[in-house]
C-alpha cells in the first residue's frame, strides 16, 4: 500500500524534529555530566575552603597558600621522631612523591605536629630519606597552634584516640589519614596512609582532579 503525501510529510517532519531534539538536548546532557565534580566535595557546606596559612620549610623558605593556589595537593600530619606509623605513612608517600615527580600542579605538605623538635634543620635531614625536593614535597614547620587549627579547622583532620600509646589531647594531633585538597583549596577525599590500596586510590584520584582541572 501506498502512503499518501501526508503521512510521508508527517513522518519526515516527525524525524527532523527527533534530530533536532537530540542535537539540542544530548550536548546539555554531556556537559552537564562534565561539569559533575568528579570526588565529592568534603565539609558542612560547598563553601569550606582551606584557610590562610603561612610555614616554612625544609629549607628554610616560607611557604604560604599561595604556593598551593591552582595545584593538587596532598596534606599530611606527622614528627620525624616517631617510631609508630609515620616512617610506613611517608614510605607509602613516597610512592606518591614518584607517581607526580617533576609534576608542578601536584604538591606534597608534610606538617609536622612537634615543632619544637622538629626544626628546620631536623626536617632537612627527614626529608633526605625520601629524597624529597623542596618545591614539591615540602615539610613544614611553624607556631603550633597554627599548624593544628589548619588539621582540625581546614583540613577537617580528626585526632585518634591513641597514638603509640599515649592518650591524645588538645594538645596533640597524630592521624593516619592523608587530605587530597584541590586547586580550589577544597578538600576532595581521606586516605588511610598505612593501606596501599588507599595509597593507589590516592594516585588515581589525584590524577581524576587533574583531569577535572583541565
Amino acid at each position: 500500500m501506498k502512503m499518501n503525501k501526508t503521512a510521508i510529510f508527517l513522518i519526515a517532519f516527525f524525524l527532523v524534529l527527533t534530530a533536532c531534539f537530540i542535537a539540542y538536548v544530548f550536548p546539555k546532557i554531556t556537559a552537564n555530566e562534565a561539569q559533575k565534580p568528579v570526588l565529592p566535595i568534603i565539609g558542612n557546606d560547598q563553601n569550606h575552603h582551606v584557610s590562610a596559612f603561612s610555614f616554612i620549610n625544609q629549607d628554610g623558605r616560607k611557604v604560604t597558600d599561595a604556593d598551593v593556589k591552582g595545584k593538587v595537593y596532598v596534606v599530611e600530619y606527622f614528627y620525624a621522631t616517631c617510631k609508630g606509623i609515620c616512617p610506613r605513612m611517608n614510605e607509602n608517600l613516597a610512592k606518591v612523591y614518584a607517581a607526580f615527580k617533576g609534576n608542578k600542579n601536584v604538591m606534597i605538605l608534610s606538617h609536622t605536629v612537634d615543632p619544637v623538635k622538629d626544626t628546620v634543620g631536623a626536617l632537612k635531614a627527614y626529608s633526605l630519606r625520601f629524597d624529597a625536593d623542596g618545591k614539591q614535597w615540602m615539610f613544614l614547620t611553624g607556631d603550633k597552634k597554627k599548624l593544628y587549627d589548619m588539621a582540625r579547622y581546614s583540613y577537617l583532620i580528626n585526632a585518634e584516640d591513641t597514638a603509640n600509646g599515649v592518650t591524645i589531647t588538645d594538645d596533640f594531633i597524630h592521624d593516619k589519614h592523608y587530605v587530597l585538597v584541590d586547586g580550589l583549596g577544597r578538600v576532595r577525599g581521606f586516605y588511610d596512609g598505612t593501606s596501599m590500596d588507599d595509597v593507589n586510590k590516592l594516585i588515581a584520584d589525584i590524577n581524576l582532579l587533574q583531569k577535572e582541572k583541565s
